[in-house]
């Protein structure tokens, strides 16, 4: 008898090669706004470049690399692809470990339930695998029928991942019951269980709430989340209910987990009045850093140090994502890491 397929799904402190961004351009809806989108996106690739390497998806590699003049692009791979929008957490591939190899996972991606084009992020993944951006040894998996985004999902690396119920078993993506995905995702990870998470939204939110905006695994024990002490903020009861609901989990040895509250970012509107989500749990682990949303707030010096508490080995940087907030997105969203 054959010995059976083990299957991990990183952790996203895990070891990483290199990041995904896939870059801002004037055919998407950073037109109005794209000079502060790619100063955004340069803050970003400036960073990450410190620590590791970097891939950039973009339409036109010169005007990237004019863009990125002051840095050094020795560890940048510049791939030109066609896309429709920025959010590589939810079009970039899912790298996981089987039998220690790694493979890359190609999901379907459907604009957060079609309500925005997508046909060309949706083929991103399986183009960069055929350039080979990957590796020799990464192998490659099309899960195109099955709709999943990278920002909707939270793994501890230890064979449990969180998520929550109005995004997963949203209509809009796979239309299967929760046991149905439960089996299926514990298929495609290799996981031992699943934490739902029933209540919080953020205001804004496009993706019918991804678990990126509100809660975030930072080691197997310890869970930061967005806290409201607001009362009078329209997310305070959904807020206060997550925080119920996550001081009602358990590891899987039985013990709680250690909860690390994140102040709710001070509320941002955009032209037409509508609130634009503003979070701090939304913050991207790379190798020897945590890359920090923020929103020029006295909020922001709170929320860093709240994550030096758990990130004691890793340099808290922050960056201005004023600019992403008004596509309805924030930092965690435009990146991918791939281990």
């Amino acid at each position: 008898m054959s010995n059976p397929i083990a299957k991990t799904l990183p952790a996203e402190w895990h070891p990483q090669r290199f990041v995904q961004l896939t870059w801002p351009h004037k055919n998407t809806d950073w037109a109005h706004i794209l000079n502060q989108a790619n100063d955004c996106f340069t803050n970003l690739a400036a960073a990450i470049v410190r620590f590791e390497n970097l891939l950039i998806v973009c339409q036109s590699k010169q005007d990237v690399q004019q863009l990125l003049a002051d840095i050094d692009q020795s560890k940048i791979t510049f791939v030109e692809l066609p896309s429709n929008d920025t959010w590589a957490r939810d079009h970039g591939g899912v790298t996981i470990l089987e039998n220690g190899k790694k493979l890359i996972y190609d999901f379907g991606f459907n604009g957060w339930g079609l309500k925005y084009p997508a046909n060309f992020d949706n083929q991103i993944t399986a183009k960069l695998y055929k350039k080979g951006i990957f590796g020799k040894n990464v192998s490659y998996n099309n899960q195109l029928n099955f709709i999943l985004e990278g920002g909707s999902f939270e793994s501890d690396g230890q064979g449990t991942l969180m998520t929550t119920s109005a995004c997963l078993l949203a209509e809009n993506r796979n239309n299967k019951t929760k046991s149905e995905l439960e089996e299926k995702l514990k298929d495609l990870f290799g996981l031992t269980r699943i934490l739902w998470i029933n209540h919080g939204y953020l205001a804004g939110d496009d993706t019918d709430t991804h678990v990126d905006m509100l809660a975030r695994f930072c080691t197997p024990d310890t869970i930061a989340y967005v806290k409201c002490d607001d009362e009078h903020d329209e997310h305070h009861k959904e807020l206060e209910r997550m925080e119920k609901e996550l001081q009602t989990f358990r590891q899987s040895d039985g013990t709680p987990y250690q909860l690390l509250p994140l102040p709710m970012g001070d509320a941002s509107y955009d032209e037409n009045g509508e609130r634009l989500p503003v979070s701090y749990a939304n913050f991207l682990i790379i190798n020897g850093a945590v890359l920090l949303p923020f929103y020029d707030s006295p909020k922001d010096e709170i929320a860093k140090k709240q994550l030096e508490k758990v990130f004691s080995n890793r340099e808290i940087i922050g960056i201005n994502c004023n600019t992403l907030i008004r596509q309805h997105g924030s930092l965690h969203c435009s990146a991918m890491q791939f281990v």
